[in-house]
């Protein structure tokens, strides 16, 4: 690979999932221990944080992205109250659904698609998938090995599994366990929500760390839910862009022969 490729690959990166990656550190500190603690115990101004960013990233949004968008936040909610206040797979600080937690559902989802639709993303999707691969491999076994992370090893594999015959989902979805490992990390180390030491903290043999390294596993139903929605309330343009792509994958292949 050229030092040219890799100078781009990083400027995609960082103009993408890099501004995300700074919005947590600042967003999530507004919702911390140490600030609460220490300023004012309130999540408003993480909420406040959160609403304005959406909002501009919303305002510059396509249509189609903005659709996006608020399927996401609705299914993020629905998703919350269930794993989080129903099931008890995780617990906010104040064992709520905080306001920012929706809205940032969608922008994991917005930012992880604008990164793989960059050009030079997609001119080294080869190279981008096996460095990603091999990232989600070690890093949820230095978890199972350092942090007794089971149950993220379990998830982090089947992501590898479930990803082996989906070339054309595998970048996106390896993208994203990048995104959400980075919250996760970010998010547990604040203070703002913590996982019990056992999945769900019911099943023993399924020892979790804090937080499992695996845990995008169940951002993919985010993804999925929101595609769903979008497929259901847009059939005949869905079933047009089907078409356009197969008909392009045929003159693709036929270059090839």
């Amino acid at each position: 690979m050229r030092n040219q490729d890799i100078t781009k690959l990083f400027s995609a990166f960082f103009t993408t999932i890099g501004y995300l990656f700074l919005f947590f550190l600042t967003g999530l500190f507004l919702d911390s221990t140490f600030f609460t603690q220490n300023v004012i115990d309130t999540q408003w101004f993480a909420d406040i944080a959160m609403f304005t960013v959406f909002g501009i990233v919303y305002y510059r949004a396509t249509k189609k992205i903005r659709q996006f968008m608020i399927h996401a936040v609705v299914i993020g909610l629905i998703g919350e109250y269930l794993f989080s206040i129903v099931l008890g797979m995780y617990t906010y600080r104040l064992e709520n659904v905080p306001h920012y937690v929706p809205p940032g559902h969608a922008l994991v989802l917005v930012a992880t698609m604008y990164f793989c639709k960059k050009s030079i993303v997609k001119l080294n999707r080869g190279f981008l998938e096996k460095l990603f691969g091999v990232f989600i491999f070690f890093y949820g076994l230095i978890f199972l090995i350092f942090a007794n992370d089971i149950f993220g090893f379990v998830m982090s594999m089947l992501v590898l599994i479930l990803l082996r015959n989906k070339p054309r989902e595998r970048l996106f979805y390896f993208s994203m366990y990048i995104v959400v490992a980075f919250l996760e990390i970010v998010g547990t180390t604040y203070g703002c929500w913590f996982w019990p030491d056992t999945a769900w903290g019911k099943i023993p043999f399924l020892k979790s760390a804090n937080p499992p390294s695996g845990i995008s596993l169940f951002y993919f139903l985010l993804d999925l839910g929101s595609l769903w929605v979008y497929k259901q309330r847009h059939k005949v343009a869905w079933a047009r862009m089907k078409k356009i792509r197969f008909i392009n994958q045929v003159k693709f292949n036929s270059k090839l022969e």
